[in-house]
């Protein structure tokens, strides 16, 4: 799998990801999309269907965002780790005010 990912263009990853992330976009930013979903009295885990909408949503995204991070995990495109410099003053002496 991890050879697979490795393989797969930057752009083919980039249009995935956006379409997960167009489509919950779309889930929490369109009232006609939860109006529609508001108006059902089904439950779902014992829940009403309305308040279920928003976990799912919210669930996708965070899942979506594991997965980003991951594939870049794969791909070595996160950012290393930067450690800072020592701190330094100088030209500044113990008990001397600059």
């Amino acid at each position: 799998m991890k050879t697979l990912i490795k393989g797969l263009p930057q752009a083919a990853i980039q249009t995935a990801f956006g379409v997960v992330y167009a489509i919950t976009l779309l889930m929490a930013l369109c009232p006609p999309l939860y109006l529609a979903a508001s108006g059902v009295r089904t439950t779902v885990l014992g829940i009403p269907f309305s308040v279920f909408y928003w976990i799912a949503d919210a669930v996708i995204i965070g899942l979506a965002l594991w997965a980003k991070y991951a594939v870049e995990n794969i791909r070595g495109e996160l950012d290393e780790e930067i450690t800072p410099a020592a701190s330094a003053v100088v030209g500044a002496t113990e008990g001397s005010i600059a």
